[in-house]
């Protein structure tokens, strides 16, 4: 048996505990196992043992716990709920939404079909922005503490703009602020899948990143 771990990150874990509690409940039902959390960083030596898979959250442990660390395979939630036809999902109606594609996914096409599979489900129409999946562009977060903060945001807002409609499905946590910032409804996936609004919290990028940094080091 494959030894699985559900990593939810550290942007879910800020942005509701809760929320990933009854996602990791979700997943102990569909897989048939008592899948244990992880909590340790993905910064951080995950002290796994060779052969573990890390189910994540969060675009950006996928890729740190996929390529820094030996024996080490990782999976999307995405995947493994779209792979699963009896969970109920919510069913939103037909509503336009578009997506933005997080940019440590851009080369896991896996990733982006799962996504809008399980958009599928919730009946969401989906209106893609002209650079998506393999070709889209970061939100403008990851060139936090390489710019000045300005223009950082200055470039949040113009992807916001790119966006062809008003609600814009995210599935990285610090999207949910970019899209904020630039005045667009942002809609993460957990949320969606649970039913809930999504409310940014703290989305002034200084502010967001110390919080993460502290949490960072704290796990």
């Amino acid at each position: 048996m494959v030894k699985r771990v559900f990593a939810p990150g550290c942007g879910l874990m800020l942005h509701g505990p809760e929320s990933a509690r009854q996602i990791g409940a979700v997943l102990d039902r569909i897989l048939g196992e008592a899948v244990p959390e992880h909590h340790v960083c993905c910064h951080h030596e995950p002290g796994l043992a060779p052969g573990t898979e890390v189910i994540n959250v969060c675009p950006g442990c996928d890729k740190r716990f996929r390529t820094l660390y030996d024996g080490i395979s990782t999976v999307s939630l995405w995947e493994v709920l779209a792979a699963d036809r009896s969970i109920p999902l919510p069913d939103y109606g037909g509503v336009r939404m578009t997506v933005l594609d997080a940019c440590p996914t851009r080369d896991q096409t896996r990733v982006h079909e799962a996504v809008r599979a399980l958009l599928s489900r919730m009946n969401v129409d989906v209106v893609e922005p002209r650079c998506t999946k393999t070709k889209g562009i970061c939100c403008g977060d990851s060139f936090f503490g390489i710019l000045p903060t300005g223009e950082v945001e200055a470039l949040m807002r113009k992807r916001a703009s790119e966006m062809p409609v008003e609600n814009v499905v995210v599935y990285c946590v610090s999207c949910v602020k970019a899209m904020h910032i630039g005045r667009r409804a942002p809609r993460y996936l957990i949320d969606l899948l649970l039913g809930r609004a999504t409310v940014p919290g703290i989305f002034e990028p200084e502010a967001w990143h110390r919080e993460l940094d502290a949490y960072i080091d704290e796990h």
